[in-house]
């Protein structure tokens, strides 16, 4: 998965990935292999935009864009049936993609994407602007593709879609890889077991308690955050400040969301 604000060059990338734009410098490589057109026919690409047939039932729309890939009428049949059941839309099969909802589309454009039985799947930002139900029903579709073996690469600003469906992220900012990895392997970047948040009026007095004992801490707006190099209980981790105005308190693990403020923060 890719992670980064808007602009920040996710469908960029993605479509360099694909082979739509040449980059200025380096190369792409598939499953070992240098792009080529060849290559080319063993991606799926779920772009932001619908590009499907409104007039056409989802049944049509995915018989057509595998028919542009040669299938034989046989293959496609099959790649047709198993990408409506993956998607969880056999029911809307002879549906008019024109009559269903915004979330529903999304999915038929997911399955478009899979139907030639491609190596990997790229699909950019596939749940935002949608409800969360749909999002759901389109996490739990993305988890049986990608338990299937398919490599699925995605761009997402939701962190926690990111945390459920990705094995490995990169954070991206200002068209720069800042970082990639798993989830553990970036957890790394922050030097903490746990981290104490506070609301307190009192930060200056915070910090300078965090200095004292050699803490490392962050201003989160609001709130302030705490790195605490060990385990320990939420009375433990409070009894340091426990003469400053705290109005609430908070202990809990390093979450992806602390990892992208860390790695993406001014120096």
């Amino acid at each position: 998965g890719l992670l980064g604000l808007k602009g920040a060059g996710k469908t960029t990338m993605l479509e360099i990935v694909a082979g739509l734009v040449s980059p200025d410098r380096g190369r792409v490589h598939l499953d070992g292999q240098p792009m080529s057109a060849i290559a080319k026919t063993q991606i799926g690409v779920a772009p932001q935009k619908n590009l499907l047939y409104g007039s056409l039932t989802c049944q049509e729309n995915l018989e057509f864009f595998g028919a542009l890939y040669g299938l034989s009428r046989a293959k496609l049949r099959r790649q047709v049936a198993f990408c409506l059941e993956a998607v969880n839309l056999v029911h809307c099969a002879q549906q008019p993609v024109e009559s269903l909802s915004g979330g529903t589309i999304r999915r038929v454009n997911i399955a478009a994407a899979l139907v030639h039985g491609p190596k990997l799947v790229i699909l950019d930002e596939p749940t935002t602007g949608i409800d969360i139900e749909t999002q759901q029903e389109i996490w739990q579709a993305l988890r049986r593709l990608r338990d299937c073996g398919l490599t699925i690469l995605l761009t997402t600003h939701f962190l926690t879609e990111a945390e459920q469906l990705c094995g490995r992220l990169g954070i991206l900012k200002g068209g720069k890889l800042l970082a990639e990895g798993t989830l553990a392997e970036l957890q790394r970047r922050i030097p903490a077991a746990r981290i104490l948040t506070l609301a307190t009026t009192e930060t200056p007095r915070a910090i300078a308690r965090c200095q004292e004992l050699g803490l490392t801490w962050r201003e989160r707006g609001d709130t302030f955050d705490v790195w605490l190099p060990e385990p320990q209980t939420l009375n433990a981790a409070l009894a340091p400040f426990a003469d400053l105005a705290v109005d609430g308190a908070t202990l809990h693990p390093v979450t992806l969301d602390r990892i992208y403020l860390e790695i993406t923060r001014e120096p």
